[in-house]
């Protein structure tokens, strides 16, 4: 029996033996079950709640700074995911599938389930979570129904809070030695940061069955002919006194960089969600499979970045003097246009996780949706999903941040990692 395998045989064991009434993440069982009836609300809830947890990722003291934010966006919707199914049987749970009584509100408990992951998550934050629920079931009219609904949800999220808190998630990341030889990651100018999330690549995914499992191919060669010809494209179009760039490009850039881009993906979700007058049903569905796709997608990159420890074009340009390549010029003073995150260049975040959000949302809603983006007050309008991720990645490389090869490895990651999650949930 394989890893993951084995692992949801011994998750179902589980559930079957605390009570739950269908196996673990991907079981067709609850299809054979009938719908209970139930008014089930509509997917604006989710969305509040979804809008939420931004506003508490806001605060940079709400949680560590080496815990990912994407974890909490997963754990958010997947327990209202599983709260709900729990009740209409409308599809596969993703881990749990607890009893409910013919009647139970899944709008309470989708609420009740978000509640209390935000409420475990952020205990500091406990007063302004509390007033959202109060606010979110005084639109539920008072009965046996909503308060079964509330009981479902309560012991959804407590059981995925339960399941997570042994997933590596809080281990202190082991200290970053930098390296020293051409090609080899190292800390990046003006203030050299410490890399924060050296071991995220080893926590547990949520779907997958471990970081490595999609882990691209090594990158090319620091020395040889294909990282040459992406580093100058970079040293050419992102430096901080670019003559090639174009003022649009120089927008995107700033625009993409201006907000965490699972935030700007999630409220790309809302829009969508908000603008369709989505059922709960189908707005918890596309929240639970975006965010599980980020939060897999974020390891995968990780376990990637530090399995390769490719240093920034910042540092191979301004060491370019070294000769390591002999068809790089050095440029000691070379600065890009905005600061380089601390971490590895290879693979691409952005290209990762925008590729990862935007299959996601076409699988949804379909390749040609036209959208608008919105990054700090800021509108970008596109043709497709995939014109808006082709941007986010093509971004790095105006901003002075990635290569092509960073970007193009971390599209194929996205798109895998999404991919699997969709055929799971």
């Amino acid at each position: 029996m394989g890893g993951k395998q084995k692992t949801l045989a011994i998750l179902t064991g589980t559930a079957l033996a605390a009570g739950l009434t269908s196996p673990a993440f991907g079981s067709t069982a609850a299809h054979s079950l009938a719908l209970r009836t139930a008014t089930t609300g509509s997917g604006k809830s989710v969305v509040e709640w979804n809008r939420e947890l931004i506003t508490l990722l806001s605060d940079p003291k709400a949680q560590p700074a080496t815990v990912h934010p994407t974890r909490s966006f997963a754990l958010l919707q997947a327990a209202e995911y599983d709260a709900v199914v729990s009740i209409t049987r409308a599809g596969p749970a993703y881990m749990f599938s607890v009893s409910a009584p013919r009647g139970a509100r899944a709008d309470a408990a989708a609420d009740q389930a978000a509640h209390d992951v935000l409420v475990a998550l952020y205990p500091a934050k406990r007063a302004g979570v509390d007033q959202r629920l109060s606010s979110q079931l005084s639109a539920i009219p008072n009965g046996p129904g909503k308060q079964a609904g509330m009981n479902v949800g309560a012991e959804v999220a407590r059981r995925l809070i339960s399941l997570r808190s042994h997933d590596g998630s809080s281990a202190k990341p082991p200290g970053f030695r930098p390296g020293d030889k051409a090609g080899d990651y190292r800390p990046t100018p003006p203030d050299f940061p410490t890399p924060v999330f050296t071991n995220w690549g080893s926590v547990k995914p949520f779907v997958l069955a471990s970081g490595r499992q999609f882990r691209p191919a090594a990158p090319p060669a620091v020395s040889g002919a294909a990282y040459a010809t992406a580093l100058n494209e970079v040293k050419s179009l992102g430096s901080k006194t670019s003559t090639t760039r174009t003022p649009d490009q120089t927008a995107a850039a700033k625009f993409w960089a201006a907000a965490p881009v699972w935030n700007v993906w999630n409220q790309v979700a809302q829009g969508l969600v908000t603008s369709q007058n989505a059922s709960l049903e189908k707005a918890v569905k596309v929240f639970a499979r975006l965010d599980l796709s980020l939060a897999d997608t974020a390891i995968a990159m990780y376990d990637a970045k530090y399995a390769y420890r490719v240093w920034r074009p910042v540092t191979a340009i301004r060491l370019g003097g070294s000769h390591y390549n002999p068809s790089i010029v050095g440029d000691p003073d070379w600065t890009p246009l905005l600061p380089t995150a601390p971490d590895p260049s290879y693979p691409g975040a952005h290209g990762a996780l925008s590729q990862a959000a935007a299959t996601t949302l076409a699988g949804f809603y379909g390749a040609r949706h036209h959208l608008a983006v919105t990054s700090k007050g800021v509108p970008r309008t596109f043709a497709s999903f995939q014109d808006a991720a082709t941007e986010a990645w093509l971004s790095r490389i105006w901003s002075g941040q990635h290569t092509s090869l960073d970007n193009r490895v971390g599209q194929q990651l996205g798109t895998q990692v999404a991919d699997f999650v969709a055929r799971h949930l």
